[in-house]
């Protein structure tokens, strides 16, 4: 039976060399902020919202044409942290 992830950490890869991770609930809330938010915005450079659901009273605005990469990882509950 294969294991089910309890979260999603999302890594955007920005120009400059930055790294930013965010943490998603589930792959569908991620893919429906990427076709939501980022896809239709591609080219712009104009401020997106970036949900940060585990982190009360802060917020990340990107320009989405700054956005290099975006690497997803699965994260489970019994996982060992690796930092």
């Amino acid at each position: 039976m294969p294991r089910t992830p309890s979260e999603f950490a999302v890594y955007l890869l920005l120009e400059g060399g930055h790294r930013e991770e965010v943490r998603f609930a589930t792959i569908q809330d991620f893919q429906k902020w990427y076709s939501g938010e980022l896809v239709p915005k591609a080219a712009s450079n104009d401020f997106i919202s970036v949900p940060i659901k585990n982190i009360q009273g802060e917020y990340m605005v990107v320009r989405p044409a700054k956005v290099l990469g975006i690497r997803v990882e699965p994260l489970y509950s019994g996982s060992v942290d690796r930092y």
